[in-house]
């Protein structure tokens, strides 16, 4: 998986036909939570019935975890076919290292839950760089204490787009509160390679409503499109 400008990621699906509708909207990638406590988890069981509807379509099926053993990693992805992994928990650059060096093929991203500072991507960064790992992207959520995403609440754009070393670090991917409605505006602002949304494009939490999900990805392939 490669990241280029105007990415579009949908991510928390539960069942194929939001999957299917979000990349019959254009989203560039789908994401599969496997975090237990999130509202938007997926049996490993139902997401590979995702992945496997998938596979013909042009898009990205992303497992996400928060804070999974190895083993619990290997295994998930073995059951559903995932060779793309979004790490949103407390993964450290060693850890990262351990998996890339069996899964060799495969696309890490890591999230970052932002504060008041870009001070904790920039260490992250740095030790994956003196190690040898390849990040994929870093996905820059906001960061709401006790709570590892999907909270909706809107990430500091313009600290972001002040901050982030595009020359240096991996591509940005831009999260936290993002809706059909500031899509555009956060894609002007910070200006980033790529935007997820989860919680901005449901009619409650965990369940998806097509109407959003379709009016979100349009919202942001206009903007990058204008930016380009």
């Amino acid at each position: 998986m490669v990241i280029t400008f105007s990415w579009v990621k949908v991510c928390g699906l539960r069942d194929v036909a939001s999957a299917e509708a979000a990349v019959h909207a254009g989203a560039s990638a789908v994401g599969l939570n496997f975090f237990a406590k999130s509202p938007r988890f997926v049996a490993p069981a139902h997401a590979a019935q995702i992945v496997s509807a998938l596979s013909a379509m042009p898009t990205h099926p992303v497992g996400l975890f928060v804070n999974h053993s190895r083993d619990e990693i290997e295994s998930i992805t073995g059951q559903t076919g995932l060779t793309a992994v979004q790490l949103h928990g407390d993964e450290t650059p060693a850890f990262v290292a351990q998996l890339q060096q069996r899964h060799p093929d495969w696309s890490f991203l890591k999230a970052f839950r932002i504060g008041e500072s870009l001070q904790p991507v920039a260490e992250f960064v740095s030790e994956c760089k003196r190690i040898g790992v390849q990040l994929t992207g870093c996905l820059l959520d906001a960061r709401v204490d006790g709570s590892f995403g999907g909270t909706g609440v809107v990430a500091p754009w313009e600290l972001i787009a002040r901050d982030y070393d595009r020359t240096n670090w991996p591509p940005l991917i831009l999260a936290g509160g993002l809706t059909p409605d500031n899509v555009a505006a956060a894609i002007k602002t910070v200006r980033p390679d790529g935007v997820d949304t989860a919680s901005g494009v449901e009619s409650s939490p965990g369940v998806k409503d097509t109407k959003l999900l379709a009016r979100f990805v349009a919202e942001a392939q206009r903007a990058f499109a204008q930016l380009s």
